[in-house]
């Protein structure tokens, strides 16, 4: 199968809403999972360090990228966040690119971006279909707060710099509500796929 025939599938959601439980569901289908955070993780680690070095000096420690030290270099400086996307960018679609290639090798028909930001960073352009995982407000807010050191002022605040939940939901080809618990949202991912294998049938993929 050639890459660029495999439907490329964009997974996102604001925080709390059970977007990484979602996406490992689609892993348990046997569907293959892209986790950008880890890209970029796995870059700050490797190969954006020294290009990051360089443009930003003193913020990596240990031949590792200190993302406290860079948001703190870059939060609020428009022209620096864009000096650092101008290094980032370019490395995580060449990962995505190789992904594909490798994913494609093995005669998969379908993979998924798990992309926290992925209308935020415009991705939502360079994929086939868009699933939003959803939960209500009452649910994300009760999920949040009950992680280690978050408090109500850094959630309000994340969720302040997020494209809101309603427009996410509105912009997207499938939902998924993890407020009803682990079984419904389960159904819903299988029917997505089922869903996505029928459309990729007819459009010749």
């Amino acid at each position: 199968m050639r890459a660029e025939k495999i439907l490329r599938v964009g997974l996102t959601g604001s925080i709390g809403m059970g977007k990484s439980t979602t996406a490992q569901l689609f892993r348990d289908q046997g569907i293959a999972v892209l986790d950008s955070d880890r890209v970029v993780h796995d870059l700050y680690c490797g190969a954006a360090v020294a290009p990051i070095a360089a443009a930003f000096p003193g913020v990596v420690v240990d031949g590792v990228v200190d993302r406290g030290r860079l948001g703190a270099r870059v939060l609020g400086d428009q022209a620096a966040m864009e000096r650092l996307e101008a290094i980032v960018h370019p490395l995580v679609w060449a990962a995505r690119d190789a992904f594909i290639e490798e994913r494609a090798s093995r005669g998969d028909w379908i993979v998924v971006y798990d992309v926290p930001l992925l209308f935020e960073t415009r991705t939502d352009k360079s994929v086939d279909a868009i699933i939003v995982v959803t939960a209500s407000p009452e649910e994300q807010r009760k999920r949040v707060l009950a992680r280690p050191g978050m408090t109500t002022e850094k959630f309000e605040a994340i969720v302040a710099k997020q494209t809101p939940d309603a427009e996410k939901r509105a912009r997207a080809d499938f939902v998924v509500d993890t407020g009803a618990g682990l079984d419904a949202a389960k159904a819903q991912v299988r029917h997505i796929i089922e869903t996505l294998r029928e459309r990729s049938r007819w459009d010749g993929l």
